[in-house]
């Protein structure tokens, strides 16, 4: 039996506790460094000029709450992501989060990538230093996940079982390269690398569906999915939590702490909604996806 979903962040320890599970994995948040994230949320500040609509930053605050608010709503690891929108960031904000992580227990080391000619080198000492994930920014960076200055970056992490938190949808706007149809070359020339669908592929859920049934290594995240913000904009199937159930080790959360325009608590509660629309998927899938899928993902024993 599925309890009864959290109604705010102050519900959700309550929550986690009722549905037996240690606590929350998520696989995509962002810490940044601070001229960097003041650059984002200026950004977000304008959302009404860039995206039409208002997107108010439910968390700004110092770093150290940011913090401490994911060890209060119950968040016992996650993934830290910095991605580029230009050459030449790539490695000194992968050489950040790396930091980030060593001095943050539950974070976990991450990375990022930009097509430029050293990418392979920095992408290569990070994997080797420990990277659990490697953020691709496809709408941001404005570039072609097929470049051919990519095509040696994509090959190491598939060797090394290094997934690839991949933004190449279409949501919340259009970038020259984005597309599920686009990232599928890049798949279809490595089978084998694991990737994670950034908010699922948004709008396009049904083809981000079709990549994880035909590629093994392929999963699908929550950030952002199935919230009345995004239902707005990008909603989803009526029958989406049938066509999930049959790939029920391929869905992970994600939030997108701290950058989100309502409580981190609804997103759990999105999720939980779908487990309560189809029998097979219930309380054991959620405490799956809350915990153990992403757990294991980010090889976290």
């Amino acid at each position: 039996m599925i309890p009864r979903p959290p109604t705010s962040d102050a519900d959700l320890p309550r929550f986690l506790a009722d549905l037996d599970v240690p606590g929350i994995v998520d696989v995509h948040t962002h810490f940044l460094p601070e001229r960097v994230l003041r650059k984002v949320w200026a950004y977000f500040d304008a959302a009404s000029v860039h995206y039409g609509r208002a997107w108010p930053i439910t968390y700004r605050l110092p770093e150290d709450e940011r913090i401490a608010v994911l060890a209060k709503l119950g968040v016992i690891g996650y993934a830290p992501l910095v991605y580029p929108h230009k050459p030449d960031m790539a490695r000194w904000l992968t050489e950040w989060v790396t930091e980030f992580a060593a001095r943050t227990p539950p974070a976990v080391p991450t990375a990022t990538l930009f097509p430029e000619p050293d990418v392979t080198d920095y992408l290569c000492a990070a994997v080797e230093a420990g990277a659990r994930l490697v953020k691709v920014h496809v709408q941001v960076g404005a570039f072609d996940p097929r470049d051919e200055l990519l095509r040696p970056a994509w090959g190491l992490l598939a060797e090394a079982r290094v997934p690839a938190m991949v933004h190449c949808g279409h949501g919340p706007i259009p970038g020259p390269h984005t597309g599920l149809d686009v990232f599928a070359e890049v798949l279809a020339e490595h089978p084998q690398l694991p990737v994670v669908l950034a908010h699922a592929g948004m709008p396009e859920f049904e083809a981000a569906l079709d990549l994880v049934r035909r590629f093994p290594r392929v999963y699908l995240d929550t950030t952002m999915v199935g919230t009345a913000f995004s239902e707005e904009f990008a909603p989803l199937p009526a029958d989406w939590p049938a066509r999930i159930a049959d790939v029920p080790d391929r869905i992970v959360f994600g939030s997108d702490y701290p950058n989100i325009p309502y409580q981190y608590a609804e997103q759990v509660a999105a999720v939980a909604g779908w487990a309560e629309r189809d029998e097979r998927l219930g309380a054991p899938w959620l405490r799956a996806v809350l915990h153990d899928n992403p757990k294991a993902l980010l090889d976290l024993g």
